[in-house]
């Protein structure tokens, strides 16, 4: 697939990284020469430099005969006078827009082709609040991620020691739970290298353990395998800029909140916004304002600045002082790495985190979900299922029967994704809906046509190969 890429800034480049190694033909389009340079040295790939909206420059990077555009320079205008030309003036077929203003966000017509012609509009800023607010739901997880629309929840979580399933083979899960509940492990990272869970995986203390079940299944799920940890009610935020203040509207009618924000303007601004969050205008990294404002009641500490040094030494400030839980955004993936576990419990990569909603668009074939794990090492994939016994690889056949890369597990199967299901009720006895019936998946699991099936991909070069086994082939009678 011929791609170009206008912004070569940290999502642009994650993105480019992220498409160079599945063989596509990258053209990566900024301002920056120097940046620009950087990442040719780095990826097999084409720059061209000069203004992602001018006709002339996407001329020059290919666009007339381009499959798509993806927009993610820091403007909003200039990715959506870029998309625009692409769709009116070279036929791009497809066209993605990184976009930060909630105005185009919140009115669809706006990016309809009669106007600016966005097929999908990414907002990073969304998407890492989404992800930050998962974590705070399940406090006790790495990572949470979600599948066929919310009905399949997929947990990393760390085992520790005097764990149920520590020291105990993977098969033995299933005695562990309630019979009407079934969860699965879709993969284990042990000291940062995966480990191929089969039954007689034996789960080790410290292992990276990826835990999936039914969204309503999920919580007592881990409830009966883990250690629970308290939950959230106090959190503080570092910083008010988009992603804290997005966040804090979120939160503020369920936690306590607060917000530290060192600009006087900014932190006016988000006063009015905000109706029961406390904004205080100061420093993160001042230990006096920290105690101040009771850190070591804090149950969480989320370091969201732009700067990925005062995130850091925030953090472990709010650590040092006895906050509970530290979360850090940091741009940088090696310091991310470097800091995660120690004072810091997660580090976020901003561009790890919303490049599987992009690579959703960009998959081949029915990918309709992508999660990005482990900083880019492995994926999670939604995939669907088409067409009959005769014309796919997978329908038809037993899980056990399909030969699968090694380094590749069948989690789970939605089926009947249009059929309601009722999977519990509210405080009210209202009835709770959702979508299809999970099946956990095991040997002797056949795929069905239409199936929504997650497949755990622990390297990210088989996903190609899981891709072109769920390919439509032709077959002539």
């Amino acid at each position: 697939m011929k791609v170009i890429i206008l912004g070569a800034g940290q999502v642009g480049a994650s993105v480019a990284e992220g498409l160079v190694s599945e063989e596509n033909d990258i053209t990566i389009v900024d301002y920056n020469a120097a940046r620009l340079a950087q990442l040719q040295d780095r990826l097999d790939l084409r720059t061209v430099v000069g203004d992602a909206a001018t006709p002339s420059v996407l001329r020059s990077a290919g666009a007339e005969d381009a499959d798509m555009i993806i927009a993610v320079t820091q403007s909003d205008q200039a990715n959506l006078v870029a998309c625009k030309l692409a769709q009116s003036v070279f036929n791009v077929p497809t066209r993605i827009a990184r976009l930060r203003s909630r105005d185009f966000l919140e009115d669809a017509s706006l990016l309809s082709v009669a106007n600016f012609a966005v097929d999908y509009a990414l907002c990073p800023e969304q998407v890492i609040t989404d992800y930050i607010r998962r974590l705070i739901e399940f406090p006790e997880a790495l990572q949470v991620l979600s599948f066929a629309r919310g009905r399949v929840s997929l947990v990393a979580v760390k085992a520790f020691e005097g764990g149920l399933l520590v020291g105990r083979q993977i098969k033995e899960m299933r005695a562990l739970l309630p019979p009407d509940m079934e969860a699965r492990i879709a993969a284990i990272f042990r000291r940062d290298q995966p480990v191929f869970p089969e039954g007689e995986t034996v789960v080790e203390a410290g292992d990276e353990v990826f835990l999936l079940a039914a969204a309503e299944h999920i919580r007592p799920v881990l409830r009966q395998l883990r250690r629970m940890m308290t939950p959230v009610e106090r959190i503080m935020i570092a910083g008010g800029g988009n992603i804290g203040s997005r966040l804090a509207k979120t939160l503020e009618k369920r936690y306590e909140v607060k917000v530290i924000e060192g600009r006087k303007e900014r932190a006016e601004a988000l006063a009015s916004e905000l109706d029961d969050a406390l904004v205080l205008l100061g420093d993160a990294t001042d230990e006096e304002l920290l105690e101040q404002e009771n850190i070591a009641e804090m149950d969480l500490f989320l370091a969201l600045t732009n700067d990925d040094e005062d995130n850091i030494m925030s953090g472990s400030l709010a650590k040092r002082l006895g906050c509970k839980r530290v979360v850090a955004l940091i741009n940088r993936r090696a310091y991310a790495e470097m800091i995660e576990g120690g004072p810091i419990d997660i580090g976020i990569s901003p561009a790890q985190v919303s490049i599987g909603t992009l690579l959703t668009h960009v998959r081949q074939g029915d990918v309709a979900e992508v999660h990005s794990l482990r900083r880019g090492a492995a994926e999670a994939l939604e995939i669907v299922a088409h067409g009959d016994a005769k014309t796919s690889k997978v329908i038809g056949k037993r899980i056990d029967q399909i030969d699968w890369p090694h380094g590749v597990t069948v989690a789970a199967l939605v089926r009947n994704f249009a059929q309601p299901v009722v999977v519990g009720q509210t405080d009210d006895w209202t009835a709770i809906t959702r979508y299809g019936e999970v099946l956990i998946a095991h040997h002797d699991t056949v795929i069905e046509a239409d199936d929504h099936v997650i497949v755990f991909c622990t390297r990210k070069k088989l996903v190609k190969k899981v891709e072109k086994l769920f390919q439509v082939g032709f077959h002539f009678l």
